[in-house]
């Protein structure tokens, strides 16, 4: 009740009830109930998931290795040659070689 008469004060007051002033000592616990429940309900549909497809690509990058067939996120397609701390030398083209930074890295192709 406490939402609809935040939300639609008029309708609130016609069904009888007296908003967020009248309340009793248990308005306080049901908002606090209410805002736990949405921040669980965010934390699992979406900073949960996110994280793990963080970690899954972090784990893509750090598991990078001379041969690998990848695609950046540029669209560009060529074969891991050499690996280094925070760049990967990939070759797109018979003896056309291109330095990219890990982080562009977008995918491992089988």
């Amino acid at each position: 009740m406490l939402f609809l008469s935040l939300l639609f004060p008029e309708a609130a007051h016609a069904l009888g009830t007296t908003g967020a002033q009248g309340e009793g000592a248990g308005g306080g616990s049901s908002m606090l109930i209410m805002l736990v429940a949405i921040f669980a309900i965010f934390y699992f549909l979406m900073i949960r998931p996110e994280s793990k497809r963080r970690k899954q690509r972090q784990e893509m990058i750090d598991s990078l290795k001379r041969g690998d067939r990848i695609v950046t996120i540029g669209g560009l397609y060529g074969e891991v040659q050499d690996v280094h701390e925070d760049r990967v030398v990939i070759k797109i083209a018979e003896g056309l070689k291109v330095e990219v930074a890990k982080s562009a890295v977008n995918a491992v192709r089988e």
